[in-house]
């Protein structure tokens, strides 16, 4: 008679230690799931945090070059560009800035920085993040 009931519940045994496996499965493929997305969150920060000091680095290179009496950028009116590279906490970080000088006198001086970039700040990395401050003066 035991002999019988063990027959009968055979596929249980197998069904439930399946169900258990799937659950521990799901529950660990979640985490790491969480976990994975933690991180590409915290390189993205620091990549973005490399990019806005790109951007503000090139501002602060373009003011210094434009101090008077000597300024760099003449004849006004005018356009100029500047690339700024090796930036950032590994040296890739590049910025793009844009000087434009009206007759009015005033300046407009647009800086882009880029985490990523080679010696003209160019780059086809997906990963790239863009961060721009633009100074009005």
């Amino acid at each position: 008679m035991i002999l019988q009931k063990i027959k009968r519940n055979k596929g249980f045994i197998m069904l439930f230690a399946i169900t258990i496996s799937s659950i521990l499965l799901a529950i660990s493929l979640g985490v790491a799931n969480i976990a994975l997305k933690e991180v590409k969150f915290g390189t993205s920060a620091k990549d973005a945090n490399n990019a806005f000091f790109a951007a503000d680095t090139g501002i602060e290179y373009v003011l210094f070059k434009d101090k008077s009496p000597s300024s760099i950028y003449t004849p006004v009116p005018g356009t100029w560009n500047e690339i700024i590279t090796g930036l950032g906490s590994s040296g890739q970080s590049c910025a793009k800035v844009t000087i434009e000088k009206t007759a009015e006198p005033a300046t407009t001086i647009v800086s882009k920085g880029y985490n990523i970039g080679d010696g003209s700040c160019n780059s086809s990395n997906p990963d790239r993040i863009e961060r721009e401050i633009v100074s009005n003066y």
